[in-house]
C-alpha cells in the first residue's frame, strides 16, 4: 500500500511542512483517517489525522497545522451554511485579498501605474515596503523642523501628459523655478548656464568669441535631437529581433512614424556612440567653455565618470525637461514627496489602495503565470496581474523563483550594470553658501539656488579614479541646491535646507568600512564646499549623509544606483532591462515591470508607470484568471 506514506507527504506539502516531518505521519489511526477523508472527499478527517500526529511535528509545523485546521473547519461550516455570518465574513475576506492588479513598490512610477489602472476601473493595490510612499521621490523630516527631498531633489522630467491626465496641478502640485546654474571657477570667476540662449552665449563669449557665436547653433542642434528622443519616451520599445507578423508590424509602424527624422538620425548616432568629451570637443575650442560644458553634462551621469566611457547621450538627460528653471529643472513646493502624494491621491480618488510597511517577500508563479504576492508579514494577495516597481535585479533576482525564468533572461538581468558612486548630503543650515565669485548685478539674480562645484574635466576624472581604487574622491564634484530660497515649507523661518549631490564614493571601501570612515568622508565634502564658499560649514545645524550602501538599504536600489542601472547604449530602449523584455512584460505571464530599470530609465518622470499601465490594459482580456 504505497499510497499510505505518499498521502501525508502530499498533504504536508500543501501545509508547507518539511518532508522529513511528513514521513512521520504514518500511525495506523492517521492512515485510516487520511484514506477515509480522501475517499469521501471530506477535508475534516484529513485535518484530524494531521492533528493526531502533531506530536511528531516541530512547534512551527504544529502552529501551521492548527491555523490550517481552523481554516478548514471554518470553510466547511461556511460551505454547509452559506447564509451564516461566518460564511459571509469568509467570502468578504477572500474578496478583500483579491485584486485585479497588485503593484509591488510605491515609488512615483508604481503609483503612476496604479493610478492609471484605477482610473481604468481596475481594482488596484499598491504595496510599499517603507512607512512612506514615493521611493526616491519623498519628503521627510531629517532634523527637528527641517524637511527635505531625501533622494531626488529637482524636478524636470515629470511628463506633462502625466501631470495633465492625473490632474496633479489640481491636487496641489506646484513647480517653483530654480535660478540659472552658477558654476564658480576658483574664488574670482564663474560661468552661468541659463535657459536663455543669448545669456549663455554671452557667458561663453567672455572666454571665446567663437564659442559664444557657435553656442546658439549647438543649442538648436541639441534641442532638435532632444525632440526626437522626447518622441520616443511614451512609446513601448519595439523588438527588432521579432520575426512574427506582430513584430514586423510594430517595426513598420515605428519606421513610418519616424520617417521624417532624416539626417537627424545621425545626430542620435553621434550622441549614442561618442563620448561626451569627444562630442563637445567638436563644438568648443576654449578650455573653460569646453571643460565647463563637459562637466555640466558629465556630472549628471556620475556612475560613469571615465572620460572615454561616458556617453554623449547624457547631455539629453539634462535638457529633456520641459519645466521652469535652468535647463528645465525646478523645485517642487513641499519637496519631491509632493509629487508622489499627488499621484497617490489621484489614484485613491478612483479606488486605488495603498498600503505601507508591506514589504513583498516573494511573487509566486504557477503554470507559467503569476498567481499571488506574499509579504514578509505573511499576508497573501492574489491578482490577475502583478507589476513590479522594484529594480529588475530585485524583481527577478529576489522575488521570483529563478526556476520560472529562462536562463538567457536571467543572464541578462545578472549582467545588468548598477555600479554607482553617487552620494547625497542633506544639510540643515543657518544660511545658504556665499560664493566670493558671485556678483548679483552681473549674474542677474540675488543669490544662486542651483550651483555646481568642480573646476575642470581633469578634476572630475581624478575624482572618479579615486573611486576606482576603492577610495572616496579627495576633491569630489558637488551640485548644491537651496530649495528654501523659494519654498518656505521646508525649514523654520530664517533657516535653510541645502541638498548636496556628488561623486564619488565607492559602494565598498578598500581597507576600511563606511561606519568607521564616514566622519572623514563628510569632512572632505565640507572642505570642498568651504573652498568655494568660505565658512559655510560653520553654519551647519544638522546633516543626513547618504552613501551608496545607505541608498541601497533604504530604497532597495542595487548599489544605490539612482537610475536603477546605467544609462549606457546597451542598457537603453529595446535593451532595457533585457532584450525581448523592454515592453514592460516579463517571461512570466501576468507579471509586468514599471520601475526605472525599464524604458526610458531613471528620473522622476512617471513614464515607465504610464507606459506599463497601457500595456497591461492592452493585454487585459487575455489575462484570464
Amino acid at each position: 500500500m504505497l499510497i499510505v506514506p505518499t498521502v501525508p507527504i502530499a498533504i504536508a506539502s500543501v501545509l508547507d511542512i518539511a518532508p522529513r516531518a511528513s514521513l512521520m505521519l504514518v500511525p495506523s489511526l492517521s492512515q485510516h483517517l487520511l484514506i477515509q477523508g480522501l475517499i469521501r472527499g471530506e477535508p475534516l478527517p484529513v485535518a484530524w489525522a494531521l492533528l493526531a500526529t502533531a506530536s511528531c511535528l516541530s512547534p512551527r509545523a504544529r502552529a501551521r497545522l492548527a491555523r490550517r485546521r481552523g481554516f478548514i473547519d471554518a470553510r466547511r461550516s461556511s460551505a454547509d451554511n452559506p447564509g451564516t455570518p461566518a460564511a459571509q465574513e469568509d467570502l468578504a475576506m477572500t474578496a478583500a485579498r483579491h485584486y485585479d492588479v497588485i503593484v509591488v513598490g510605491g515609488s512615483h512610477d508604481g503609483l503612476t501605474c496604479g493610478a492609471y489602472l484605477a482610473r481604468a476601473g481596475r481594482k488596484t493595490l499598491v504595496l510599499e515596503r517603507r512607512p512612506v510612499i514615493g521611493g526616491a521621490a519623498v519628503t521627510e523630516e531629517f532634523a527637528p523642523g527641517f524637511r527635505t527631498s531625501t533622494f531626488s531633489y529637482l524636478m524636470s522630467l515629470l511628463h506633462p501628459k502625466v501631470i495633465r491626465e492625473l490632474g496633479l496641478r489640481e491636487l496641489g502640485l506646484t513647480v517653483l523655478p530654480a535660478t540659472d546654474l552658477f558654476c564658480p571657477i576658483g574664488k574670482d570667476d564663474y560661468i552661468v548656464f541659463s535657459g536663455d540662449v543669448r545669456r549663455t552665449a554671452a557667458e561663453f563669449a567672455r572666454f571665446s568669441r567663437r564659442d559664444g557665436a557657435v553656442y546658439p547653433e549647438f543649442d538648436a542642434w541639441l534641442n532638435e535631437a532632444a525632440a526626437i528622443v522626447r518622441g520616443l519616451l511614451l512609446e513601448t520599445p519595439v523588438d527588432p529581433a521579432r520575426r512574427d507578423l506582430g513584430g514586423l508590424s510594430d517595426l513598420l509602424a515605428f519606421a513610418w512614424k519616424h520617417r521624417k527624422i532624416g539626417d537627424r538620425f545621425y545626430r542620435l548616432v553621434d550622441l549614442m556612440t561618442m563620448s561626451a568629451d569627444d562630442f563637445l570637443s567638436q563644438w568648443f575650442e576654449h578650455s573653460v567653455t569646453r571643460r565647463r560644458a563637459r562637466l555640466l553634462l558629465l556630472h549628471r551621469h556620475s556612475s560613469r565618470g571615465r572620460r572615454r566611457r561616458a556617453p554623449a547621450y547624457v547631455v539629453l538627460h539634462h535638457i529633456m525637461g520641459e519645466h521652469e528653471g535652468a535647463g528645465g529643472w525646478g523645485f517642487i513646493r513641499g519637496g519631491m514627496g509632493a509629487i508622489s502624494e499627488a499621484i497617490a491621491e489621484s489614484g485613491r480618488r478612483h479606488g486605488m489602495e495603498v498600503r505601507t510597511d508591506a514589504e513583498v517577500k516573494r511573487i509566486e508563479v504557477g503554470n507559467g503565470r503569476v498567481t499571488k504576492v506574499v509579504t514578509t508579514g505573511g499576508d497573501e494577495y492574489t491578482a490577475r496581474a502583478v507589476v513590479s516597481n522594484a529594480s529588475c535585479k530585485v524583481t527577478f533576482g529576489d522575488l521570483v523563483d529563478p526556476a520560472h525564468l529562462p536562463a538567457e533572461f536571467l543572464g541578462h538581468i545578472r549582467n545588468y550594470r548598477t555600479f554607482s558612486t553617487a552620494f547625497k548630503l542633506n544639510l540643515a543650515v543657518e544660511a545658504p553658501p556665499r560664493f566670493p565669485a558671485f556678483d548679483p548685478a552681473k549674474c542677474g539674480f540675488a543669490a544662486p539656488s542651483y550651483v555646481h562645484i568642480g573646476p575642470d574635466i581633469e578634476y572630475l576624472q581624478a575624482a572618479y579614479e579615486d573611486a576606482c581604487h576603492g577610495r572616496w574622491s579627495r576633491r569630489p564634484f558637488l551640485t548644491a541646491v537651496v530649495p528654501t530660497m523659494v519654498d518656505d515649507t521646508l525649514a523654520p523661518p530664517g533657516k535653510h535646507v541645502v541638498n548636496v549631490f556628488g561623486g564619488h564614493a565607492p559602494y565598498a571601501l578598500a581597507g576600511r568600512n563606511w561606519d568607521e570612515a564616514r566622519p572623514d568622508f563628510v569632512r572632505t565634502v565640507y572642505e570642498t564646499l568651504d573652498d568655494a564658499a568660505p565658512g559655510f560649514s560653520d553654519g551647519i545645524i544638522a546633516s543626513q549623509v547618504l552613501l551608496p550602501p545607505d541608498i541601497e538599504r533604504i530604497i532597495n536600489s542595487p548599489h544605490g544606483h539612482i537610475f536603477h542601472g546605467e544609462l549606457a547604449l546597451d542598457q537603453l530602449y529595446f535593451q532595457r532591462p533585457a532584450p525581448r523584455y523592454s515592453d514592460y512584460r516579463s517571461p512570466v505571464r501576468g507579471l509586468y515591470q514599471c520601475g526605472s530599470s525599464t524604458h526610458p530609465g531613471g528620473g522622476v518622470s512617471g513614464i515607465p508607470g504610464h507606459n506599463a499601465a497601457r500595456e497591461i490594459l492592452k493585454d487585459w482580456k487575455g489575462l484570464s484568471r
